[in-house]
């Protein structure tokens, strides 16, 4: 309270001094007063070009076009006089009030609307403050969201299973003394379900949801968000049992102390200082559950993760093929799906896609579908959706010479060649040479299962594989053109992270050089500190490991010059050809016995 009558009296000294300083500068631009007699013989000697009468004050314009003003005390004498040397005349209606609330009262008005303003703000906006902010999702009346609708994530839901018997019914979980976790922390890369998850808790348990997202507590003004963690305890303690979800907690749960603007960083950390004093107020029997999601739990400060805040922190990760073919399913409820279409095989062909990018893919193949005019999506959309979202849309539109054409093609048959080769590799899915996104033409190869870790056999592999476009041009034509640009950058960043992460070099050992990052937006590592002659080190080894490379995708391909040849032949045909074919032509025994006696080479 002492802090809020302190702030109102700071304001109305401003608004004094906001006020005085207007009048002074209303008396410093006022036009010079003249007298009466020195007016009337400035008249007299046609000196006056215009007037303005308001009451008694007479406002002056002379022919030299200077401003003055007198007051008269008789205006209706002095106007036929004025008449007779034809001067200009105008009149308003004298003011009621004083010149000095004229001019104060709007000022006034002002600052006082502005107080009211900045008091309701300091109070946490009273009931249209925090209200607006808040989210309240009824399951009676409301489509519930259920665990049945989350797939994918079996083990986080088995972690969560547990707190939705605690909302049902708290004695069934305590009754031999445990303490049911205040919070819990869902931590993941983004779109793996973070959100859906809380929902699903407040669904099974049939208890109110109320949702905010971290940003909503950090305003400008200092005390709003505090004022606005304390609103949220409380709706939250007289609904329990209850949810309550903090969507992107980092954004008020940061470190303190990190840098930022004084005056932001003042009320993140009064923000989250109110949260922490809450979540510990907490009792043991209150059944009022906090739910937070991060993409950043590596900046969070470690008193909001200690024991008897967030007491659970679990990891959603992007799930593995069954994972996959369980949330297809899922969404595939939704949606009119060809009864032919295998949902396996799209599970097998989408690696590393989370339950948000797959969930997009039903719904971007439903669209070509519908465009096209079918009945039902078949597989054909969904892998045109999936070429789009991995590669960007057709670029139907480019106009490309016949050269650009064949050295695409022959860039992206020395990808194709070398990944066949090579053992270790995942099989090449797809080729196509039709311009997609900010790409002339696009190999694409797809695992066969899920990988978790990557051998250096099949690092050096991969990086030797992105080197197979730039070959096949050098070759071929014996020059080098800009489309192997991310090529070289993927390649350079691999044998970068096999030197100095993964500790894959003989000569520097088994060290690491950065610290990786925590979280899950993959903003990269941070370099640790090292000496020059380290540094000079990993230059030499980094360089070293592509040179190596380099010269495997030579050999490669000149050892297997007519399937090269072949492979870009039937590119520039057909644009775009599948894995079948691709097999069909590199193990052609026609074309292995034409290889054999150009390269003089036996496989």
């Amino acid at each position: 309270m002492a802090k809020y009558v302190r702030n109102y009296l700071l304001l109305m000294v401003a608004a004094a001094l906001a006020v005085v300083v207007y009048n002074v500068w209303l008396v410093e631009n006022r036009p010079p007063m003249l007298e009466y007699s020195s007016f009337l013989v400035r008249l007299e000697n046609n000196e006056i070009k215009e007037v303005r009468i308001q009451g008694q004050e007479i406002s002056v314009t002379d022919s030299y076009g200077q401003s003055f003003f007198t007051y008269a005390p008789d205006v209706q004498q002095l106007l036929p006089r004025l008449e007779k040397k034809n001067v200009r005349i105008s009149a308003r209606k004298p003011e009621a009030s004083s010149p000095f609330w004229s001019s104060t009262f709007p000022v006034l008005l002002l600052m006082g609307g502005w107080m009211f303003f900045m008091l309701r703000s300091q109070k946490g906006g009273g009931s249209s403050g925090f209200g607006k902010k808040k989210i309240a999702m009824d399951p009676d009346k409301a489509r519930r969201v259920t665990f049945a609708d989350v797939a994918g994530i079996p083990e986080a839901k088995e972690e969560l299973v547990e707190i939705v018997d605690f909302l049902k019914d708290s004695k069934k979980i305590t009754r031999l003394g445990g303490k049911i976790p205040k919070g819990v922390l869902l931590q993941g890369p983004p779109g793996t379900g973070k959100t859906l998850l809380a929902k699903a808790i407040a669904g099974e348990a049939g208890v109110p949801f109320y949702s905010i997202s971290g940003s909503d507590f950090v305003e400008m003004f200092v005390g709003v968000g505090a004022s606005r963690v304390r609103d949220l305890f409380a709706q939250a303690k007289k609904s329990a049992p209850c949810i309550v979800f903090i969507d992107e907690i980092d954004a008020v749960g940061r470190s303190r102390g990190a840098a930022g603007a004084m005056g932001g960083q003042d009320e993140r950390e009064q923000t989250l200082n109110a949260l922490l004093v809450e979540m510990d107020g907490f009792q043991s029997d209150q059944t009022v559950i906090i739910v937070a999601a991060t993409n950043r739990p590596d900046v969070l400060d470690p008193a909001l993760m200690r024991p008897g805040r967030f007491d659970r922190q679990v990891t959603i990760m992007p799930p593995d093929v069954k994972g996959r073919r369980k949330i297809l399913e899922v969404h595939a409820r939704n949606v009119m799906m060809d009864p032919d279409v295998d949902l396996q095989v799209v599970a097998q062909s989408t690696p590393g896609f989370t339950g948000a990018e797959l969930a997009n893919l039903i719904n971007e193949s439903a669209l070509m579908a519908a465009r096209k005019g079918k009945a039902g999506i078949q597989l054909s959309d969904i892998e045109d959706a999936k070429d789009k979202i991995l590669m960007g849309a057709e670029r139907t539109g480019l106009v490309i010479s016949e050269q650009q054409r064949k050295v695409t093609a022959y860039h992206e048959a020395g990808h194709a060649i070398i990944a066949k080769v090579l053992p270790n590799t995942d099989p090449v899915h797809k080729i196509t040479i039709i311009p997609r996104g900010q790409a002339m033409g696009v190999m694409q190869q797809v695992p066969i299962d899920d990988r978790h870790a990557y051998s250096k056999e099949y690092l050096t592999n991969r990086i030797t594989i992105l080197l197979g476009g730039r070959t096949a041009e050098e070759i071929i034509f014996n020059e080098f053109s800009t489309g192997a640009s991310n090529d070289l950058q993927a390649a350079t960043d691999i044998a970068t992270r096999m030197v100095c992460e993964w500790g894959m070099s003989d000569r520097l050992g088994p060290r690491a050089f950065v610290t990786p990052d925590q979280g899950f937006l993959g903003n990269g590592s941070r370099q640790r500190p090292y000496s020059e002659e380290i540094a000079r080190a990993i230059d030499e080894e980094v360089n070293k490991l592509i040179a190596e490379c380099y010269q495997e995708a030579i050999i490669v391909l000149e050892g297997r010059i007519t399937f090269l040849h072949k492979l870009a032949e039937v590119l520039l045909l057909n644009e775009t050809i599948d894995a079948e074919e691709v097999d069909i032509i590199v193990t052609c025994p026609k074309l292995t016995e034409e290889n054999k006696v150009q390269t003089g080479l036996s496989r």
